[in-house]
């Protein structure tokens, strides 16, 4: 392995954040000049594009054969999703939840990820589990657009105003063609970039592809989640934050996964690590926001520390066991893990009390 290897592995990431941000622009501005709505564009091509890395990395990752790569890319950027980019957001000022992710899309959210894990139990995502998926994430799309159509929020319409107007020059349009030719080239280049020196960075140094898919190519996919979640946080949209989270976390298992066994011819191959560490920590990340969410509909500052705390000790655990597997229960996770998980209760539990003699104040 030379310099060069890492090179690639940066470039890769560099690719794949501007391309996404680009193949994002040029499709918003494109709808809008075929008469797409503004609210539409937003809750279907910005949130792909958010999770176009991690589609085109799991892609990429299947077809070279690399599917713990595309396995782990997908559940390590919903863990990385939900504990750094909330936590990292809500440091910033408490993110308020909207009712409809509690009432809806977290319990959609913790259901496709418990479906998952289900698919995975006999050590595969076979190509008909891929293709129930990719109809599911369809079939959860065009429930979005319907309810879009019914939906009359005049804050949510000013919202996505932003991507413009419909009457654009033909200039305007050709220059917006070439945004998302260029984004989606430049997404296809960085994620074979990414893949390939990812792969030789996990063989120089022992490490599975898992391992580097949940990790490194993880976080490296979840930049356009944590860039728009923070931006979104720092302007004051941050209902938006939290919803962008959520909603990337479901399109990255029934869509990015979904379709990434679909197209492979021997599906996903789901290790025995995966199969009892990593998944159910995705799962209990997704059932860990539901009452995170639901006291005051709001993720508070300690929250959001609580949450950094969780994935610091994950990545930690991750390198802990691909060097020394023997010593990592006994080690830590029992004095850390425990009280941390004890502390977050606690602090649920007196944010709801507090929420319930506010409302009981609050009564004639």
């Amino acid at each position: 392995m030379t310099v060069s290897t890492f090179v690639f592995l940066a470039l890769g990431l560099v690719l794949l954040v501007a391309g996404a941000e680009l193949l994002v622009k040029g499709a918003s501005k494109l709808a809008a000049t075929f008469g797409v709505s503004p609210l539409i564009i937003g809750l279907t091509v910005v949130a792909f594009g958010t999770s176009a890395p991690e589609l085109a990395v799991s892609l990429n990752a299947s077809f070279q054969g690399q599917a713990d790569i595309a396995l782990g890319n997908v559940v390590g950027s919903n863990i990385c999703n939900v504990l750094l980019i909330l936590g990292v957001a809500s440091l910033i000022a408490p993110l308020k939840v909207a009712q409809q992710l509690v009432r809806l899309d977290v319990p959609i959210m913790i259901g496709v990820s418990v479906l998952l894990l289900l698919f995975g139990l006999d050590g595969q995502i076979g190509r008909s589990d891929g293709v129930i998926m990719f109809v599911g994430g369809l079939a959860y799309t065009a429930f979005l657009l319907y309810q879009s159509q019914q939906e009359k929020d005049q804050d949510v319409q000013n919202e996505y105003a932003k991507f413009g107007d419909r009457s654009l020059s033909a200039t305007e349009t050709a220059i917006n063609a070439g945004l998302f030719i260029v984004g989606t080239a430049m997404l296809i280049s960085g994620s074979q970039m990414l893949v390939k020196s990812a792969v030789s960075i996990a063989e120089f140094f022992g490490a599975s592809p898992l391992i580097i898919g949940l990790t490194v190519i993880a976080l490296g996919t979840s930049l356009p989640e944590l860039a728009t979640s923070v931006m979104a946080s720092i302007r004051g949209e941050r209902d938006i934050a939290v919803g962008n989270v959520i909603g990337s976390n479901i399109f990255n298992i029934l869509v990015v996964m979904g379709l990434t066994s679909a197209v492979s011819e021997t599906g996903v191959v789901v290790t025995a690590s995966a199969r009892a560490f990593d998944i159910p920590v995705m799962v209990a990340v997704a059932v860990m926001c539901l009452p995170i969410f639901f006291t005051d509909n709001e993720v508070s500052r300690c929250e959001g520390v609580l949450l950094l705390c969780y994935y610091v000790l994950y990545i930690g655990y991750l390198v802990a066991n691909a060097t020394n597997p023997e010593a990592v229960w006994v080690g830590w996770i029992g004095p850390v893990i425990v009280p941390l998980t004890l502390l977050m209760v606690g602090l649920l539990g007196w944010r709801t009390w507090s929420a319930v003699r506010r409302r009981r104040a609050l009564k004639p």
